[in-house]
């Protein structure tokens, strides 16, 4: 997957160094002696020789070698993490219309926005549901949960699913407490979850579904505390229903926005909650300077986004936009037919007119997105948007209408950051050098031979362990499992055509730039294609430097 750029090439570089390790021995010859039969991939040696436990350390040294040699290759090709990366390919020469999310895609938040989120819920709980006061002890951990978890509501339990419904072994959490592999297999008789249990198609637990995803950025403080509350209970053997819990803290969130306790505490400390950025405003005049149009279509009341745009662009922000659409209630703005458009004036009041026209300058409420269409006749390829939540933002717009989308993650550009160092690099090339050592020599089934191969075996899965914990302790990358990549990036590869850390990394590129995404070895495939740099569409590192 594109997202794993330097762990492809770490893959790549592992079949290598495994391949050298190998080369000169076939089934036909001694251990360690020239193969004299006809050439074939990956000869290993006859399981023989006395000596077994010998030869196959000796083959782990040479691959050890052999990882050393590649790794300041590897070190030399690292990924831009301003880059954008492709799922299909698009040409920015064909877009004519731009439109844009608000949170988290045009406005970025500081840390201090997820810590306001959980105690205002976490005081909710209390005051209006009367759960224990003592939960007011928990405070928001922003090193706990990531993007992208799902959550068991009968069960109470939270962990990272990978995108063949397989749960990752040691990233399931019963409140703050991981749960033994042992019992999550007996908990789902195995570790893969049946269709009929996972969320529905935007990740809700609804008509029959018992998962929960968490795909908002907004979710990371509902996970946190629900979490919390869970371990309250759990550790003061407290009986509780697990579905009311979910219910509870669910419906606490959403009244932190729907309240305003959220919107007001910003406008009070913009300068606290709001990052800064000057580079929204050099995107979107870049964009406007190449005549290109420009929409918002946000769930975020007026005044709000109004306080917010100004301060990061200006207050001349909405002469950048042809039209600027509030409070859409997304995704249901993408299907629902029925709701008309409603003026909101300069005082927030809204207005009882037909809407007959979308005019520049001006904000509209609610509406629908087949009405949007018929009034400003921006249909198809043409039109690129961009948002945060991989389901209310983008999911509807490239299945049923056409549009191009990009998804903004902002956790991208940290993730790459790991993978550009040494040390993960150098981990995940032995990792994938041992994996193809056991792979090839799993042949050998005598004792001494299945011995060496469990401690490979053991080594192996401590590497995993530590990769894992390179990003996440509890969970990982938001992208991999251990091997497969998460269901969240089953979900942003279908539903993104680009994919980026911010806008701002539309500044490093021409609006003719035609965007193509690598071509990736499949399972059949040599991995040659990977580990050619010419192949490399994203911009590296050093490249980027030089610039």
């Amino acid at each position: 997957m594109t997202t794993a750029a330097v762990a492809v090439v770490a893959r790549g570089a592992g079949t290598r160094a495994a391949a050298l390790a190998l080369r000169g021995s076939c089934r036909t010859s001694a251990p360690g002696r020239p193969c004299t039969g006809p050439a074939r991939p990956f000869c290993t040696a006859p399981g023989t020789d006395p000596d077994m436990k010998h030869y196959l350390w000796e083959r782990y040294r040479e691959a050890k070698r052999s990882t050393d040699e590649l790794v300041p290759s590897i070190m030399s090709n690292l990924l831009n993490p301003d880059a954008i990366f492709s799922n299909n390919e698009m040409s920015l020469s064909d877009i004519e219309i731009y439109g844009f999310d608000y949170d988290y895609t045009l406005v970025f938040y500081s840390k201090h926005l997820h810590t306001l989120i959980f105690n205002a819920a976490r005081d909710l709980l209390i005051n209006e549901h009367r759960y224990p006061v003592e939960i007011k002890k928990y405070e928001y951990d922003p090193n706990f949960a990531i993007r992208g978890l799902h959550y068991d509501v009968q069960r109470a339990v939270l962990m990272k699913i990978d995108a063949f419904h397989y749960i990752q072994r040691g990233t399931v959490y019963r409140g703050l407490s991981v749960v033994p592999d042992e019992e999550v297999i007996d908990m789902y008789e195995g570790s893969h979850v049946p269709l009929e249990q996972m969320s529905d198609f935007y990740g809700k637990s609804s008509h029959g579904n018992t998962m929960k995803q968490f795909m908002d950025i907004f979710s990371l403080p509902e996970m946190t505390l629900l979490s919390c509350v869970n371990e309250h209970f759990l550790k003061n053997n407290i009986d509780y229903e697990p579905v009311h819990l979910y219910k509870d803290v669910k419906d606490s969130i959403r009244d932190v926005h729907i309240k305003g306790i959220m919107y007001r505490a910003i406008e009070a400390d913009i300068d606290k909650y709001i990052c800064y950025a000057e580079q929204t405003r050099a995107v979107l005049a870049k964009l406007a300077d190449h005549g290109k149009k420009m929409f918002l279509i946000t769930n975020s009341p007026s005044s709000f986004v109004d306080k917010g745009m100004s301060y990061i662009v200006g207050k001349d922000w909405r002469d950048l936009f042809d039209v600027v659409i509030v409070q859409a209630e997304k995704p249901n703005f993408f299907n629902d037919k029925r709701r008309p458009f409603r003026k909101v004036n300069e005082k927030g009041v809204l207005l009882w007119d037909k809407i007959h026209k979308l005019q520049k300058g001006q904000i509209y409420k609610q509406g629908n997105l087949y009405e949007f269409l018929k009034l400003t006749g921006w249909r198809g390829s043409k039109v690129l948007y961009f948002g945060d939540h991989i389901y209310s933002d983008l999911a509807d717009l490239t299945l049923k209408h056409g549009w191009r989308t990009g998804a903004i993650i902002p956790e991208l550009r940290s993730e790459l950051k790991i993978m550009n160092t040494e040390q993960y690099i150098q981990t995940m090339t032995w990792l994938q050098t041992l994996t193809g050592l056991l792979e090839q020599m799993q042949i050998h089934r005598d004792a001494d031979s299945q011995l060496v191969l469990q401690e490979w075996k053991k080594e192996r899965k401590e590497m995993r362990e530590m990769t894992k914990s390179f990003f996440n302790a509890q969970f990982g990358s938001l992208f991999r499992t251990d091997q497969n990549p998460t269901y969240f990036l089953r979900r942003l590869s279908r539903f993104a055509d680009i994919y980026m850390a911010s806008l701002s990394c539309l500044l490093n590129y021409d609006v003719n730039h035609t965007f193509y995404p690598r071509r990736t070895p499949l399972q059949h495939e040599l991995p040659a294609w990977s580990d050619m740099p010419s192949t490399f569409g994203a911009p590296r590192l050093q490249e980027a430097r030089a610039k």
